[in-house]
């Protein structure tokens, strides 16, 4: 008979588990991550005496009068709308980014900020010792709020504090990698101590009724580092994204169970540490200049906000030997080249020789496939030399074929677009709703395109 396995091994990358130690792990492909931890299966007696000793649970109808969660706003308006409204008590949000990116600074001045409305704020540190803490408070000018802090990373002993002080509305916890339970066998940061640590505090989170926030390191990736069980336990998930080169940052929900997802914040790092970024897409075009080919304004979509964004091309004869070059920041290199197939096949332009490098101006990554109209007016643009119109955005799909395709919220585009003084959107031909198709708004005219090619010859019609 053969005998039952009494180890495993668990990649503290991505929490995969295999039955025997390998020095790569083929979850994530990361090398030397593979950990060996106790597999204890349960006794059957034990499970069956566990079950039968179960209780009925309470079965209710899908119908019924349900409240919308109460929120505590945390003072800074970017937050809040990312979070849905702001902070809902007994919620657990994950904040991961990079080094030095800004989470600490972040969430110190929200804390701050709670603290100043009144609220019992706490902030434990397993990073920093308190004189750092209060050094970059100063830095801050957060320095007079009335939030209080400890330096720990003992689960147990932040437990029987949070225990003995029974009017706490929220505390952060920086961060999730540096906790420790004595309970388990194994080093801070490994997939047992994460998955064990977020489970108590969670649970005192959600015991308590408190506002929780986890602060999660990412791997090189970019992703959460951890077993991927920690974004399942939590109810929010928020990416804190930003190029160190660039003074703006993005907070992203991947995750939110009180609101929206794919809802963004946008900051913008200063020596007074994070302020809020109102009108993004005015700061994203401060720095425009206009009659400059291979530059188009692109009218986008990040969550329900609409962002303008410079979209940059520069083409140059290849350099050498080999294939040509292709750089992109901001955007899918897979479409940059999806794109200029199109343009070689549909509309004669010779890219094949040329290196080809793109820009979203900003430091802002563009996902949705609505900026392939703007690219296009780029590349048209730095291939004939020709400058784009300073005041017209572009937004649309490019397919295969070379049509134009629609998206989705033009409405909010174009209303965004005539609120900076844009004076003409190019846009994919209107379906009409009804008996007649929607209106611009007031000063905006329209150029409506059914093929790319139009960008070169326009034979479109305008409103």
């Amino acid at each position: 008979m053969a005998k039952k396995p009494t180890r495993q091994y668990v990649c503290r990358a991505c929490g995969a588990v295999h039955a025997k130690w390998a020095g790569q792990c083929d979850g994530c492909g990361e090398w030397n991550t593979l950990e060996e931890m106790p597999l204890e299966p349960l006794a059957a007696s034990s499970v069956t005496s566990r079950v039968g000793g179960g209780r009925r649970v309470r079965l209710e109808e899908l119908q019924g009068q349900v409240q919308p969660p109460p929120r505590v706003r945390s003072g800074i308006a970017e937050l809040d709308r990312v979070l849905g409204g702001g902070f809902v008590p007994a919620s657990v949000v994950l904040v991961g980014g990079d080094p030095g990116i800004g989470k600490s600074t972040l969430l110190l001045q929200a804390a701050s900020q709670l603290a100043g409305q009144g609220e019992r704020v706490l902030y434990i540190s397993g990073e920093e010792a308190v004189d750092q803490i209060r050094l970059r408070a100063q830095r801050l000018g957060v320095a007079q709020a009335r939030l209080e802090l400890a330096a720990s990373i003992n689960v147990a002993d932040i437990i029987a504090t949070l225990d003995a002080e029974p009017d706490v509305r929220a505390v952060v916890i920086d961060s999730i990698q540096t906790m420790w339970l004595e309970t388990v066998e194994s080093a801070p940061g490994t997939v047992s101590q994460v998955r064990a640590c977020a489970f108590e505090l969670i649970r005192a989170a959600k015991r308590r009724g408190f506002s929780l926030v986890l602060v999660g390191h990412v791997t090189k990736e970019g992703a959460l580092a951890g077993p991927r069980v920690l974004e399942h336990m939590v109810d929010a998930v928020m990416y804190f994204e930003g190029d160190r080169g660039h003074q703006f940052r993005i907070l992203r929900a991947a995750k939110n169970r009180y609101g929206a997802t794919d809802e963004i914040g946008v900051f913008a790092m200063t020596d007074r540490g994070l302020e809020e970024v109102s009108n993004p897409s005015a700061l994203f075009l401060a720095e425009r200049r206009g009659n400059i080919a291979g530059s188009a304004v692109f009218a986008g979509l990040e969550g329900t906000r609409p962002v303008l964004l410079e979209v940059q091309a520069l083409l140059a004869p290849k350099g050498g030997d080999g294939a040509p070059r292709r750089a992109v920041v901001g955007w899918d290199t897979g479409r940059l080249a999806m794109l200029l197939a199109v343009l070689e096949t549909r509309c004669g332009l010779k890219l094949s020789g040329m290196d080809v490098y793109l820009n979203v101006a900003g430091g802002l990554k563009v996902a949705e496939p609505a900026a392939d109209l703007a690219v296009a007016a780029a590349l048209v643009s730095a291939a004939t030399g020709v400058p784009t119109n300073s005041g017209e955005v572009y937004f649309g799909e490019v397919g295969l074929s070379g049509e134009i395709r629609q998206v989705a919220q033009a409405d909010a585009r174009l209303k965004e677009a005539a609120k900076l003084g844009f004076t003409q959107a190019v846009l994919p031909r209107r379906i009409a709703r009804g008996n007649a198709r929607t209106r611009p708004p007031e000063g905006l005219g329209l150029r409506e395109l059914g093929h790319i090619s139009d960008l070169i010859s326009p034979e479109a019609e305008a409103d």
